[in-house]
């Protein structure tokens, strides 16, 4: 992680000015750790790219633990990515309704028209971008990817709010078991 004098020095981050030096945003509390690990979960999780960045932007304004919330964004991460992604879709079809085997195959070239007659015709031509059955090959893979979408944003919205919120009660959680436990070890020592 870079110092905090780096940070200052940075002439892409100097507009930010004293709100990204605020001391909160770098103390180790159990408030801002807890709520700044959810809110790197929640995007880490809800968008695909620029977590980190937006991550520190509602950390800055949450008054959030910066470093725990840019570090926890990845969780998603070249690794974890697929599976992720996949329970998500398949989350989202569920709840949808819509079939969970996949987007399927897609028809071969030279269904009816070949493609670039649909391209020529512009989107306005192709039969089937709506949803309607049927259609060209463009429509098709149009259908197909739009009803995947809707799903995989669907499931990934609850994996966000789910681990988000989640992730900000357990470990409020255990710093507070932590921290009784320490009290309790204190006063031991001490009737001993």
């Amino acid at each position: 992680m870079p110092s905090r004098e780096q940070l200052a020095d940075n002439r892409w981050l100097r507009w930010i000015g004293p709100s990204l030096f605020h001391p909160r945003l770098w103390h180790v509390s159990r408030r801002g750790v807890a709520l700044g690990v959810a809110v790197g979960i929640f995007f880490g999780l809800l968008i695909p790219i620029a977590q980190i960045p937006v991550s520190a932007a509602v950390a800055v304004a949450l008054r959030a633990n910066l470093p725990a919330a840019m570090a926890s964004t990845l969780v998603t991460n070249p690794v974890t990515f697929p599976p992720v992604y996949f329970a998500a879709w398949k989350l989202g079809s569920a709840l949808l309704g819509e079939e969970a085997r996949g987007p399927g195959p897609v028809p071969p070239l030279g269904g009816d028209e070949p493609p670039a007659a649909d391209v020529a015709k512009g989107v306005e031509g192709v039969e089937g971008v709506k949803g309607v059955e049927g259609g060209s090959w463009w429509a098709t893979v149009w259908r197909k990817v739009s009803q995947t979408g809707r799903a995989l944003m669907l499931g990934l919205a609850i994996f966000a709010v789910a681990a988000g919120l989640s992730t900000y009660l357990l470990i409020n959680l255990f710093w507070h078991l932590r921290v009784r436990l320490k009290r309790r070890g204190r006063l031991r020592a001490r009737s001993i």
